[in-house]
């Protein structure tokens, strides 16, 4: 059987990435390949980390062989590291990219990887510019971007991204699959009970971390909107603050919509995340900018239409009067969009979206997987 490492983030440490690898793993395992999966004994410096902690409190994945290993700011950790892969030498190793910082860790490892003539390298990345820039980005990024053999992308515009840097890399544009491994819906009454939500109100819901480009303001703002403000619609914010809440929580003052808003902003473990999409009505992406997002498969799993703005890659999932509306990043015509969808026979969009989930599957992203990799010519030197 051939032999996959995935490079990246999993159990202990928690989040969208940490998810997606680990079901990325599962998927290669019900195609026959033997994996591992390398991650992080150190991701970030606490200086560093927004949350409140970068550990999940789920229990440990049994059925999936994780390697605790890697330093994020030890050079001596990535020699070892890459050293060991090296003597591994596994048939393709498949390593994510999101955030710059990870460049010198990742690119330094992979770099031992490539004088193995057999192993091919794939690299799947969420973004190659970050969506909140620092000094010395590029830098890092041009060191990384060399090392793998190809790359996926799952947005246009990180695929255009990629081409700035790397203008002849060779890569496919695919779509992030639905994220199925959360557990089964339940009955919205029993969700709301759950989370101690009213039953007989209109909930929208924005989830996942908090942070300046998802535009969670502009959401917020769209309530002071007399359109809005007089309906009977709330607004349930599920996800941990990553900027400072004191901004969001002062408009909420400003606009006096406390009774418009329920706020869960702490992390959402896992095992909890099936209440709260069983809980809402609707899904609002606010997004300032983005290239793409794992909420849109989440709200898909769950059957869940979608209001996303027209930014980055998310329009391009939520098919317009189809599965969601799409509307411009701006707090009005948030407003005026969500009341738009309120209006609508909310039954239409079933159909659009039972077609998007049957696109989003995870034997189509190995299958391009493999796709690549074949296409993927390693030179015979020694």
């Amino acid at each position: 059987m051939p032999n996959v490492i995935i490079m990246g983030p999993a159990y202990p440490l928690r989040g969208g990435i940490a998810s997606f690898n680990e079901r990325l793993a599962r998927a290669f395992q019900q195609e026959g390949w033997n994996v591992e999966i390398y991650t992080f004994s150190l991701q970030y410096p606490t200086i560093l980390f927004p949350g409140t902690s970068q550990f999940s409190n789920e229990l440990k994945p049994t059925d999936l062989k994780i390697n605790v290993c890697i330093n994020s700011v030890n050079p001596f950790n990535w020699i070892r590291i890459g050293l060991k892969l090296k003597q591994s030498s596994p048939d393709l190793i498949i390593v994510r990219y999101w955030i710059p910082f990870m460049g010198p860790c990742l690119g330094t490892i992979l770099k031992f990887v490539k004088k193995i003539n057999t192993c091919k390298i794939i690299c799947i990345a969420d973004n190659v510019v970050p969506h909140e820039k620092r000094i010395g980005d590029a830098f890092f990024t041009r060191y990384f971007i060399n090392k793998p053999d190809a790359f996926i992308t799952m947005s246009a515009k990180v695929d255009l991204d990629l081409k700035k840097f790397l203008p002849n890399s060779k890569s496919i544009i695919t779509d992030h699959p639905l994220f199925d491994n959360f557990g089964k819906s339940i009955p919205k009454d029993v969700a709301r009970n759950i989370l101690n939500l009213p039953k007989d109100e209109k909930i929208i819901m924005f989830f996942g971390f908090i942070r300046k480009y998802k535009g969670l303001d502009l959401l917020i703002e769209a309530f002071n909107y007399a359109i809005l403000k007089t309906q009977n619609i709330k607004l349930l914010i599920a996800g941990e603050f990553y900027d400072e809440s004191k901004p969001y929580l002062d408009l909420i003052d400003k606009f006096g919509i406390q009774d418009k808003i329920y706020l869960h902003t702490h992390y959402i473990p896992d095992s909890e995340i099936k209440n709260y999409f069983s809980a809402a009505d609707l899904i609002v992406q606010p997004y300032r900018h983005a290239t793409q997002s794992g909420v849109t498969p989440l709200a898909y799993y769950f059957d869940k239409p979608m209001v996303v703005t027209d930014v980055g890659g998310l329009a391009s999932l939520v098919p317009h009067k189809i599965a969601g509306l799409v509307c411009q990043p701006t707090s009005e015509d948030l407003a005026n969009t969500i009341v738009q969808f309120f209006n609508m026979d909310e039954t239409i969009f079933q159909n659009g979206i039972q077609v998007m989930k049957k696109k989003l599957s995870w034997a189509t992203l190995i299958t391009h997987i493999k796709s690549l990799a074949n296409s993927i010519q390693k030179n015979n030197k020694t």
